[in-house]
């Protein structure tokens, strides 16, 4: 199995990206705590652009649950009730796992678990357009709500969270849609996976001092299958978000 981290701008996605036959994809917006117990007044208030927002941690589970052959269930988020609803999403590991999201290398757990991280880099008011767009069209708000929120909490978080965590991308992509870049990553994949038929050898590629040498990692075959996965659950951290 071979995961790739993206972190892309908000509404980089005018739809949800339809993966082929060996690409699973997931988003980390599906794992937007459950505020359904809140008022929908306090819903209102919450800072939904903090990490804390955000069940990081089970998102790491199901990652790790995907690498070892078993069946993960994704929470399916309502942002117009900021609310998860009853239904899950069944997705089984395939060779590809794209992981998106503008939060995801802030959690070094999650980012470890990556083979490929890659920063998408676009303007600020490019990503402004993308998200009135998206929230006005398929989330329910109103242009004074998304503008609201952009000037008390995305902006704020952006520049607190997003733009310093390009540090730990292997690769940046500038202005959005990048053919050459794109071009390069594909056929990175490519290589990567035509090397070894009976699962993926990856390079880990040193970008500091205290990573230096290349090194080859075996990846065993993957296989959908139900049941137990033989994993040991990780450890919760409750996260606060009282204080946000």
């Amino acid at each position: 199995m071979y995961m790739y981290y993206l972190v892309s701008p908000p509404c980089i996605y005018t739809h949800t990206p339809q993966p082929q036959d060996h690409v699973t994809f997931l988003s980390h917006d599906s794992y937007y705590k459950d505020l359904s117990s809140w008022t929908m007044a306090q819903r209102a208030q919450q800072n939904f652009d903090h990490p804390n927002s955000l069940d990081t941690w089970l998102m790491v589970e199901h990652l790790e649950l995907l690498r070892n052959g078993g069946i993960a269930e994704i929470p399916n988020y309502d942002f117009s009730t900021h609310s998860r609803t009853t239904e899950v999403t069944r997705i089984a590991p395939k060779q590809v796992v794209l992981v998106e999201g503008i939060l995801i290398f802030t959690e070094p757990a999650l980012a470890d678990l990556i083979d490929v991280k890659i920063f998408v880099d676009t303007e600020s008011d490019i990503r402004l357009i993308r998200r009135v767009t998206r929230d006005c069209q398929e989330r329910g708000r109103s242009l004074e709500q998304v503008l609201e929120q952009y000037t008390r909490t995305v902006r704020p978080m952006h520049i607190e969270f997003v733009e310093p965590s390009k540090r730990a991308a292997d690769i940046i992509v500038p202005v959005g849609i990048n053919s050459v870049a794109l071009s390069l990553i594909t056929d990175h994949l490519r290589n990567a996976l035509a090397k070894n038929t009976n699962g993926v050898a990856y390079m880990k590629t040193p970008f500091d001092e205290s990573n230096k040498r290349e090194r080859r990692v075996s990846v065993k075959p993957v296989v959908a299958s139900q049941g137990s996965s033989g994993l040991t659950p990780m450890k919760k951290e409750k996260l606060d978000m009282s204080n946000e």
